[in-house]
Parts: C-alpha cells; structure tokens; sequence
C-alpha cells in the first residue's frame, strides 16, 4: 500500500514537472518570436533610413554644415552640438538626484503611508507622456523662473523626464544587494552612511549605471518637451564653448544660448515637402538611431564590466 502510493506521488510529480516544463517552454518560444520580431522591424527601419539617406551619410559636409535651404548643402553640426550639451546638462542634474533619491528611499525613508505615496508617485511618473514634462517646463522653467528657452531649461526638462527612470532603477539595484553584505558591514563596526557608501553602492553600480544610460538614451530621442518649450527648427551657428583658453577657462554664457537638437531637426526635415529634405531626414534618423544603440551597448559593457570586477 505504501509502495502504491509513493508510485502515485512519483507519477503525479513527474506529470507536474512535464506540465511545467511545457508551460516554460511554451513561454520561451513566445518570448523569443516577439523579440524576433522587434527585432526584424527595428532592422528594417534602420536599412530602410541607411539605403535612404546613404549619399549624405558619407559626405563629410553633413557632418560640418549648418542647416540650409538647399538640401544638398545642408547639414547637422547644430544638431549634434545641441543634443550633446543638452544631454550634459541632462546628466550633470539627473544622475545625482536621481541615485541620491533611490538611495534614499530604499535605505532611509521611514517606512510609513507618505513614503508609499511618494514611491507610487514616481513609480508613475515614470510612465507619463513626455509632452506633459513639456508643458510642465514650459510653466515652470520659462515663464515662472524666466530661464527662456535655453540649453539650460531643455536640460532641465529632460533632466526631470529621466529623473523617475534612475531612481526606480537605482531602487531595484541597491535592492538586489543580499541582506547578509549589510550585516556582514554592520559586523565589522560600520555605520550606515559608511554599509552604503562602501558596500552597497559599489554592489549596485552596475544596476545603477545601465539605469542611468538607458534613461540618457530615452532623452536624446526626445522632441515634444523640447518643442513645447520653444526649441528652434533652424538655427545656422553654434552657442560658446563650455571650455576657452583664457581665464577662468570655464564659460557658462552656453547655457542660455539657443538651440535645437537632432530628434527636432529630423522633424524639420520631415515636414518640407521637397524630396532631397527627406534624404536628409533619412540620414539624421541613422545618426540618432546609432548614437541611441552605441548608448544602450554602452550600458550593457559597462554592467557587464562592473560584474567581472565586483566578482
């Protein structure tokens, strides 16, 4: 009788297992067929702009030249200085206040009913359309704080677009880090800013880090709030140097210069109706497209470096 029924618990095992062997698997594939499929159209719109826009990507003027009424001679230097200090400012804001707010509410904040509602706050932030960070900036920044529409107000808008992606990614991180690393620090005499300082951060770098570039990633693709803030369509010169020769050697008049960005002259180019301004269009998505991916790739070593070292 008992051999009878260990049988039957063996067989009932055996048929769970192979149920959830085929619900995994099933699972698997499916997962597999939808990330197939992003991919094959994410390949197709990229050969499509790069057997497009192919004849202005390989000339090196499109690289140096203002934007211009003639599409052959037009080009994205202003673009792509724009976007590059734009995102500067981005990353000089965010970064901080974004890991210094996850750490906090993962390491310190009380836990009571206002720090839920500031966690279900941000944890939905994170997910509101970019145009409402627009309007909100353009309130705020423009008009309340008369900051104009400048590199400094672009950067802050983005800034506070991206802000709710690093505190939650930081927040998942500094989580994943086991207990025992905690009490093992608190073991050998530690306080709390010297386990997180010391211990968890460290331990969460590479977390943090993928957080931080994807969330640069999804800003430098950004047009509506910087639109709606009043960023120009066409601009034909470039705003100072952050850096000069003379004394101080470090120049701040570029934050309150105007500006526009890539994602903003990729729709300029889109909306002309001649067809060569298209062509133009074709190769700016390339350029936003690889900067975009070399950016996520960027996260991607870099986490996977900060492991083998932590290792």
């Amino acid at each position: 009788m008992a051999n009878s029924s260990l049988a039957n618990a063996q067989i009932e095992s055996a048929r769970i297992v192979a149920a959830n062997r085929r619900t995994d698997l099933l699972m698997a594939s499916i997962g597999i067929l939808v990330l197939g499929i992003a991919t094959l159209l994410l390949t197709s719109v990229f050969v499509g702009l790069l057997a497009s826009g192919w004849d202005r990507l390989i000339n090196p003027d499109f690289y140096t030249h203002f934007p211009s009424r003639h599409p052959q001679q037009a080009g994205i230097i202003s673009a792509i200085v724009g976007s590059s200090l734009v995102m500067l400012v981005t990353a000089v804001i965010a970064i901080p206040l974004g890991v210094a707010a996850g750490l906090y509410l993962e390491e310190y904040a009380p836990k009571n009913w206002l720090t839920d509602l500031i966690e279900i706050n941000v944890s939905n932030l994170a997910g509101v359309p970019s145009i409402i960070y627009g309007l909100l900036a353009l309130g705020l920044f423009v008009y309340a704080f008369s900051l104009g529409e400048t590199i400094l107000t672009a950067g802050l808008t983005l800034a506070l677009l991206i802000l709710p992606v690093i505190i939650v990614a930081t927040r998942e991180a500094v989580r994943s880090i086991p207990l025992e690393l905690r009490e093992a620090a608190y073991g050998l005499g530690a306080d709390k800013w010297q386990v997180v300082r010391m211990y968890v951060l460290p331990a969460a770098r590479p977390g943090i880090f993928t957080g931080v570039i994807v969330g640069l990633a999804r800003a430098i693709g950004e047009a509506a709030p910087l639109i709606t803030i009043g960023a120009l369509t066409f601009i034909a010169f470039l705003p100072p140097l952050p850096v000069q020769a003379t004394p101080p050697f470090v120049n701040f008049d570029w934050l309150t210069s105007p500006f526009t960005v890539m994602p903003i002259q990729l729709f300029n180019w889109v909306s002309r109706p001649q067809a060569e301004f298209h062509v133009n269009a074709a190769a700016t998505g390339v350029v936003l497209m690889v900067m975009t991916l070399a950016m996520n790739a960027l996260a991607i070593y870099v986490r996977l470096r900060l492991r083998r070292l932590h290792r």
